[in-house]
């Protein structure tokens, strides 16, 4: 009897052990697969770091990520919302859930108390309680429905301020005009239920990305460059606006000291609020966020991360990658540098072209891609 014990267990432990290697090669398998797929080996980052696929999403545009780990995700040339979970915290999704579609350009996406707001080209919608009701998501609610409703850069980036209210861009209905609509080429803000409206910055062409000084609390932006003004001309933006009513010189001026041909005769570019940093012409500067994790190290605590979607139009194309500035409270930028390429190879193959940057709870950065339809996630080992 006792040599028969001893058979079984050991048939038994055999089989777990064999179904664990089984499991381990399947989620190795996979990741490889994922790697491949996403041509991991091609981008390339500071020495330490790591890139691995997080989740893949179609259309992956401007993200937000909620108090309990959940990553939010919409779109911008589809209609859908995504909610995406990672229950193990292993730095890979478990679940990608569709929590709306039918939309209007649902790039924004923002989340406060337990419920998920999203920005469409006219509305800012809201998801009640999301987070209970993933799987069964509950039908948008409308906080606002006053903004324009022209799709030429009407796709939205939206946040939530420290001071609680949302803010919401409405870029330039065009590539370059003069609107006698105030609302055009600004960022506004509203209340959580949708009151208080009021427009904080102007002259801002097209903001897809901004977020808040972790210390002086004041707003951060990117501002995409007009375009037909040649392959270098105008730069993008990195702009600060600490306070409201600030004009940043679009339609009359461009990345600060350039008057526009059409509209900056008898304009001084002086009167305008000048950018603290050119982030290039048309690599097309959109989400950005500072990196307050632990992950990464002090040498970039409070630094910034922008993505870089990339030209459209440059003779020789530009962008494709993002890009670490390191700045000071105050404004000035000490250093600007490649954190992570690759997405543009030298023979002009385009593998990717990021969108958002977001960090997760553990300092690991999320890139969005909107080409490949992807989700990075880069780490580092602590």
């Amino acid at each position: 009897m006792k040599k028969l014990l001893t058979a079984i267990s050991f048939i038994f432990l055999f089989a777990c052990n064999n179904n664990n290697q089984k499991t381990t090669t399947t989620a190795t398998t996979k990741s490889d697969t994922l790697a491949q797929k996403y041509h991991l080996d091609k981008i390339k980052l500071p020495e330490g770091f790591h890139v691995s696929v997080y989740a893949e999403v179609p259309n992956a545009r401007s993200m937000t990520v909620s108090p309990s780990g959940v990553l939010y995700v919409g779109n911008r040339s589809e209609d859908k919302v995504y909610a995406i979970t990672d229950m193990n915290k292993d730095g890979k999704a478990d679940k990608v859930y569709i929590v709306a579609s039918g939309l209007s350009s649902p790039n924004g996406v923002a989340f406060k108390n337990g419920d998920l707001y999203i920005a469409t080209i006219s509305s800012i919608l809201k998801l009640t309680n999301i987070e209970s009701n993933l799987a069964a998501p509950p039908a948008p609610v409308t906080v606002y429905d006053q903004y324009p409703s022209d799709k030429h850069h009407g796709w939205k980036f939206i946040a939530f301020g420290p001071d609680g209210k949302l803010y919401v861009p409405v870029g330039a209905p065009c590539n370059i005009c003069k609107s006698t609509n105030p609302i055009y080429a600004s960022i506004t803000r509203i209340n959580d239920d949708g009151s208080g409206f009021e427009i904080f910055a102007n002259g801002v062409r097209n903001s897809v990305g901004f977020s808040w000084h972790p210390d002086t609390k004041a707003l951060w932006f990117t501002e995409n460059g007009r375009d037909m003004m040649g392959n270098d001309m105008p730069s993008d933006e990195l702009n600060i606006a600490a306070t409201p009513g600030l004009h940043f010189g679009y339609p009359y001026c461009h990345q600060g000291d350039a008057a526009d041909a059409e509209f900056g005769a008898g304009k001084n570019c002086s009167d305008y609020v000048a950018p603290v940093e050119k982030l290039g012409a048309h690599v097309a500067a959109l989400g950005m966020r500072f990196h307050t994790g632990n992950m990464f190290g002090e040498t970039y605590r409070n630094q910034i991360f922008i993505a870089e979607h990339g030209s459209w139009n440059r003779t020789e194309p530009v962008g494709y990658k993002v890009t670490l500035l390191k700045a000071d409270s105050s404004g000035k930028v000490s250093s600007k540098s490649i954190f992570a390429e690759g997405w543009l190879q030298a023979d002009g193959k385009v593998l990717g072209r990021p969108v958002d940057v977001a960090e997760m709870a553990d300092g690991s950065l999320l890139i969005s891609d909107d080409y490949a339809g992807v989700i990075y996630r880069v780490w580092k080992k602590l």
